[in-house]
């Protein structure tokens, strides 16, 4: 989450400083679409539930954001996850999830109980088209199933709608009605629509559902990871409530009753199912979520990515999950879609792939359709070992801050200070596709920047030496260690984003 708030930071023109000479202020003002999953959907859709929130402001806020207090502390979790199951809809984990989610990344009252994700389609900076459109990506699975890329069906929430472009379901249905009893994509006119169920924390929690870990820590009252600020009463509770939940295999967010029931009965295989369950969007193994953006009808020109899975020893990214996205995509379920061609892991690392930003798509001429230009932006310690582990202590916020700042240092090669040409090569990403259309001979510089980043077909197979990356800038000190507790820390799950540009030029 933070080292991808750090890089939204670095786009965002009202940040202080991003419009400074080596810096890329007003790229995120210049997106079409913004997404995320797991620790990256907890960013997207807590800047879009305050009101398309600055990353400066939301750290500012004493009601948000504040990782060094357990989620565990929210008040009434308990008790709001009750009033749905008596109001007659199945409950699963991810409420739960949902609702600790809600208390660290939605500024309002108790955490928001009544916010909607469908509510941002009223916020007037997105009706007015202000923003980028965004987007949470989960993937569908029955309980107790294992997922790779190849079998994954993914779904796509919007403010708009729910729903998938995989030819195993092609469909959409309003995310304000989800909740109410659809057949074949029409309501009986004996049913009625249901308002309320896309709750905001229930959308964030279900991008980002990895639970099994979170009931092994809870079970282990010696743990380290245990808060040992929150009544011992609510450690027993929700141990007791996880672990039953868990043991019925019951690790999923459950969407029921399925908006798909009857829909595409060809094609979909919930399509009899009364129950739609829905996982956290990297289980099969796409931890970067390129999906929205690689629809060929959406015409994308350029993704920014930001990779921050712990593939290595050591935590880093090594370029699995583009590698992943691009076998999916040689696929029949990625019919509509188009990825550029990724080397190996062990190339990536070869290559110091995932070491400096890299270009992935460059030549048009070599792809058989529509495909955007990908900037692939991996993890890495400008500043700060940003690769913390997945269960951190609590986070002090001078450890928090220095994450964004890494991420803010990622995302602008440290000020342009690794590259002063950086800015310039950008927005050369941005044009390439355009100077495709239009048969223009790019400028020199713009090729030189081509020349230095583009991945040129290199492979290097071999298996690389351990990655350990060093310091690029003079690291930062963090002072002050937080207590033992399971926070919402950024990387509870892998945080990634993506930001799509369709300049259509």
């Amino acid at each position: 989450m933070l080292t991808g708030a750090g890089a939204v930071a670095a786009w965002d023109s009202r940040s202080d400083g991003s419009q400074d000479q080596g810096n890329l202020g007003g790229l995120l003002q210049s997106a079409t679409y913004l997404s995320g999953l797991s620790g990256g959907g907890w960013l997207v859709g807590s800047i879009y539930t305050n009101n398309f929130t600055s990353v400066q402001d939301a750290i500012n806020s004493p009601n948000i954001w504040q990782f060094e207090d357990s989620i565990l502390k929210g008040k009434d979790i308990l008790d709001d996850v009750e009033d749905k199951e008596k109001a007659g809809f199945n409950t699963s984990i991810t409420d739960y999830w949902g609702r600790m989610l809600s208390y660290q990344l939605i500024n309002a009252t108790d955490g928001g109980p009544g916010f909607t994700f469908s509510s941002i389609a009223n916020d007037p900076d997105f009706s007015s088209a202000n923003t980028p459109l965004p987007f949470l990506v989960s993937d569908s699975r029955a309980p107790g199933e294992t997922l790779i890329e190849s079998n994954s069906t993914i779904f796509v929430f919007s403010p708009w709608e729910l729903g998938s472009a995989d030819p195993s379901l092609q469909g959409y249905v309003p995310l304000r009605y989800v909740g109410s009893r659809f057949n074949n994509g029409q309501l009986a006119d004996n049913e009625s629509c249901i308002n309320g169920f896309d709750n905001a924390g229930y959308v964030m929690g279900t991008s980002s559902s990895l639970f099994n870990q979170i009931v092994l820590y809870l079970k282990d009252g010696n743990s380290q990871y245990v808060p040992k600020d929150v009544p011992k009463f609510i450690i027993d509770a929700l141990t007791s409530l996880l672990q039953s939940l868990g043991d019925s295999d019951n690790d999923i967010a459950d969407w029921t009753p399925n908006p798909f029931k009857g829909f595409n009965s060809a094609n979909n295989p919930a399509a009899n199912n009364d129950r739609l369950t829905l996982v956290d969007g990297g289980e099969d193994n796409q931890n970067v979520p390129y999906y929205p953006h690689i629809r060929i009808d959406r015409a994308v020109d350029v993704v920014f990515s930001i990779d921050s899975s712990a593939d290595t020893t050591h935590s880093w990214p090594n370029g699995s999950s583009a590698q992943s996205t691009y076998r999916r995509s040689l696929e029949p379920v990625a019919n509509g879609s188009s990825f550029p061609a990724v080397p190996g892991v062990d190339t990536f690392v070869n290559l110091g792939l995932n070491s400096r930003p890299t270009f992935f798509g460059c030549n048009a001429s070599n792809m058989s359709s529509p495909t955007p230009l990908i900037v692939y932006l991996a993890n890495y310690p400008y500043l700060y070992h940003s690769n913390i582990s997945t269960f951190q202590l609590s986070m002090p916020n001078s450890e928090r801050d220095a994450m964004v700042q890494n991420g803010w240092a990622v995302a602008t090669q440290l000020n342009s200070t690794r590259d002063s040409d950086w800015p310039y090569c950008v927005g050369c990403a941005m044009l390439a596709r355009s100077f495709d259309r239009t048969g223009t001979q790019p400028p020199q510089k713009c090729s030189d920047c081509f020349q230095r980043y583009c991945w040129n077909g290199t492979i290097d197979e071999s298996t690389p030496q351990e990655y350990t990356p060093s310091y690029v800038g003079t690291p930062i000190k963090v002072d002050g260690k937080g207590s033992g507790a399971i926070l919402l820390a950024p990387r509870l799950a892998p945080a990634a984003f993506v930001m799509g540009l369709a300049l259509f030029l």
